[in-house]
């Protein structure tokens, strides 16, 4: 199929059909809202059934993977604008054992994964010795992260990588709220929770995603007449150059340093940073509507998960089924030990509902924790969110370098490095909790 922009409109407008499905089964099947299944998700499943790869129902071309790519590089644009410039907060005690517990099960889980990969599946089954990271990329980071990685190796020749996340992915969100339901239906029969609220009585919200009229909110002040130029094409128009600053850095450190291939991601990071100083230098910062710009990285987000699932090559998963379940089962395994061995004893206030949380965050995404916190802690309790939020200011810089320079060392034969360094920050960061006295007994 020859692509031309009507070929980039054709997906885009099935794409976004799709979505508009998922939103309505979503509002509507109980058992969907049960499982906070987000429509993106159901789009993506949609597309990957009903396209080429299966049933051949949808002309969806064969460009979905390079679309996942892009619309990486435009959510790593946006986050530079909407972060930053927060208060600081007393009492770091608290939020040092969040920061200590998810980056170190962060860095512990990449180096699982890595070493798994390259000294024990690829040394059974022909699988490359990156295959292994496709499980904490997954997991950790979502669809987000798996289409970060998978253009990263993709870059050096390893194509079947994103399909590989991407699959990752799908299974962690799956995971995260089958297990994490069970996990919450344990913890209350055996007096664990705190705050625990019924799926019954969750708010409407919550369960549909469709807020009520009198809970809506502003997307964002307008900050230019339209008569003009209008305030999403401003806010659009900064974003996409931070995107197009992205992709020329990367291509000019791929000509002056061939071997170090940069990914569009965090280059487009690095050049949003640039942007960022200097629209606060010449006093423009004002133009700006963060949450403008934060609905925008939503939208890329929703379309991102929608396109890659869609994406996913079912004869490479095919290929390496095995080794793949594998990896996954044991990965979840470790996962689940981590969260809540090292989370009963890290945290001192509410482990159970931090420890689950963190549990939706290091298998599904975000959204999953944030899911299965709202049953634990309808009513925000815990300040598991407000310490979570305060603590990723110094984890979202390891979880970029981390997604950067993995593709780069495993491609370049580091991959025992990158695992070695991995596994002793992680337990240099438990060992670091223990001196502090963070990591202690269990609380009862």
């Amino acid at each position: 199929m020859t692509f031309t922009p009507w070929t980039l409109l054709v997906d885009a407008g099935i794409v976004s059909l799709l979505l508009l499905l998922g939103k309505l089964l979503r509002s509507k099947v109980r058992l969907i809202q049960r499982f906070f299944i987000p429509p993106s998700l159901l789009a993506g499943l949609f597309g990957l059934v009903l396209g080429p790869e299966v049933l051949g129902w949808l002309p969806l071309s064969d460009k979905l993977g390079t679309y996942a790519g892009i619309l990486i590089a435009l959510v790593f644009s946006c986050i530079p604008i909407t972060s930053g410039g927060g208060r600081k907060a007393d009492g770091g005690a608290r939020i040092g054992r969040m920061w200590a517990y998810s980056q170190a099960g962060m860095l512990l889980q990449w180096a699982f994964g890595g070493a798994l990969g390259l000294w024990v599946l690829s040394r059974i089954w022909p699988v490359d010795g990156s295959f292994g990271l496709s499980m904490p990329a997954g997991f950790c980071g979502g669809h987000g992260t798996a289409a970060a990685i998978g253009e990263s190796f993709s870059s050096y020749g390893v194509e079947e990588m994103q399909s590989l996340a991407m699959t990752a992915a799908t299974v962690g969100i799956i995971a995260s709220v089958v297990i994490g339901m069970w996990l919450i239906s344990w913890g209350a029969a055996r007096g664990k929770t705190q705050y625990i609220c019924a799926f019954e009585n969750l708010s409407p919200e919550l369960r549909t995603g469709i807020l009520p009229p009198d809970k809506r909110v502003s997307m964002g002040k307008a900050s230019f007449s339209a008569i003009s130029l209008d305030s999403m094409t401003f806010n659009f128009a900064v974003v996409a150059m931070i995107a197009l600053g992205g992709y020329g850095l990367a291509k000019l450190i791929s000509l002056i340093w061939p071997a170090l291939m940069l990914p569009v991601f965090s280059c487009a990071f690095i050049v949003g940073i640039l942007v960022r100083w200097i629209l606060v230098r010449a006093k423009a910062d004002e133009h700006i509507s963060k949450p403008i710009v934060g609905h925008l990285s939503g939208a890329f987000t929703d379309y991102l998960v929608a396109f890659g699932v869609a994406s996913i090559k079912l004869e490479i998963v095919g290929k390496f089924v095995v080794p793949l379940l594998i990896l996954l089962a044991v990965g979840l395994l470790v996962t689940l030990f981590y969260v809540f061995w090292v989370g009963s004893r890290i945290h001192r206030t509410a482990p159970f509902e931090k420890s689950i949380f963190t549990w939706g965050w290091f298998t599904g995404t975000m959204a999953m924790g944030i899911a299965l916190l709202r049953i634990t802690d309808p009513d925000s309790k815990s300040g598991c969110l407000d310490d979570y939020a305060f603590a990723y200011l110094y984890i979202a810089p390891v979880e970029i370098a981390l997604v950067s320079l993995s593709p780069l060392a495993f491609c370049n034969g580091f991959g025992w490095l990158f695992v070695s360094v991995c596994f002793a920050a992680g337990a240099g960061i438990l060992l670091f909790s223990i001196f502090k006295g963070w990591l202690a007994k269990a609380a009862k």
